[in-house]
């Protein structure tokens, strides 16, 4: 982990669940940054840095979550990015194509608080 505040980036196109998402991430301690879809998620990449994490949502305007997923993973100096797949996308198939293209976890939607940082703390975050 870097020094200072890890970092996370929340890819939803609901502003409803990005701010439920920031809401607990910062009360964990990270520093937050937002995108609505995966095309503004890799243009914020772009501006603020690599971030310790990511949740992105599955079905978005622009760039789908699996996209971006891909997209995040074909970049050698993204490696790091924790990716967790926050989603109502339920069966099997899309749950094995996430983590196939690169999520680390996957999160079903709706979440509880303690589902999330259950899901933080299997792919490293800890400090829950």
């Amino acid at each position: 982990m870097s020094e200072g505040a890890m970092r996370a980036l929340v890819v939803d196109d609901s502003k409803a669940l990005r701010m439920l998402m920031r809401n607990i991430l910062k009360g964990l301690g990270f520093e937050i940054f937002e995108a609505g879809h995966g095309k503004e998620a890799l243009d914020r990449l772009a501006a603020v840095g690599n971030v310790d994490l990511a949740l992105v949502d599955w079905n978005m305007p622009e760039m789908n979550g699996l996209d971006f997923v891909k997209a995040l993973r074909s970049d050698a100096t993204r490696d790091d990015i924790k990716i967790i797949m926050v989603t109502t996308e339920t069966e099997m198939p899309r749950m094995v194509a996430a983590l196939e293209a690169g999520a680390n976890e996957y999160l079903m939607k709706p979440f509880t608080k303690d589902a999330l940082i259950e899901k933080l703390s299997m792919v490293g975050f800890d400090r829950a």
